[in-house]
């Protein structure tokens, strides 16, 4: 049977390196995106049998489509990694609330509802889920107070999970990245945020890739967070 797996915000960043390591490893890959032509490229580029699918992780019914569609197509789904994330820096007293609505329903509802429709195949077969967070969900930071409460959701919803779903070997963790070099940390001057970090730079996507994959396959884990920050934390 093949091993696959669906990564959701797998078209860029931290996702898309997910996606080009598991595909070296010989896993099937569903690469999932709200821009489904950013997606196809990115499946296409990854050679193989990889398919690309268009979702949007708010929607209930969006998710559960595509996991109709995934089954589909590719078979039941052993393994997700939700990487899809959004970020609106203000101040709170700034802060829309519709903003506040859209990094809610995006990074921690959306991977609620993604877990819940791979609860479907994973009871039967048993898998493993990891979701991304962020070491502003575990530290906070100024100007970040909605993004840190989704992410540190994500911390609470997937302990809580990996105790619900134990029993039938499903495994649910959370890689929670520092200052990565992707399009969300763009339009930061990293020579004047790097001198807090203890290991002296940003990190790469595929280095938190690597973290990812590493708890995907490993089965003695779960309920666990792994920092991957360069020493960030050490410093907050």
């Amino acid at each position: 049977m093949d091993k696959v797996c669906a990564v959701f915000g797998g078209s860029r960043g931290i996702g898309r390196a997910v996606a080009q390591l598991m595909a070296q490893k010989g896993y099937r890959l569903a690469i999932v995106s709200r821009n489904l032509e950013v997606a196809k490229a990115t499946a296409g580029e990854l050679g193989g049998n990889h398919l690309a699918f268009r979702c949007d992780v708010a929607k209930e019914q969006d998710v559960q489509s595509t996991f109709q569609e995934m089954e589909k197509y590719l078979g039941p789904v052993n393994f997700l990694v939700n990487a899809a994330g959004i970020n609106r820096d203000s101040l709170l007293v700034r802060t829309k609330t519709e903003d506040m609505v859209s990094q809610l329903h995006t990074n921690l509802l959306g991977s609620m509802l993604t877990c819940k429709a791979a609860m479907k195949t994973m009871i039967q077969q048993g898998g493993s889920i990891v979701n991304v967070g962020s070491i502003i969900g575990l530290k906070g930071n100024v100007g970040q107070s909605a993004y840190s409460a989704t992410k540190g959701g994500l911390v609470g919803f997937s302990r809580s999970l990996a105790k619900e779903v134990a029993r039938k070997k499903i495994r649910v963790n959370v890689v929670a990245p520092g200052l990565i070099r992707t399009d969300m940390t763009r339009h930061l001057k990293e020579e004047h945020f790097k001198k807090n970090i203890p290991l002296g730079r940003f990190g790469e996507t595929l280095e938190v890739a690597h973290a990812i994959v590493f708890l995907l396959e490993s089965p003695y884990i779960t309920g666990h967070v792994l920092i991957v920050d360069g020493g960030l934390q050490l410093t907050l």
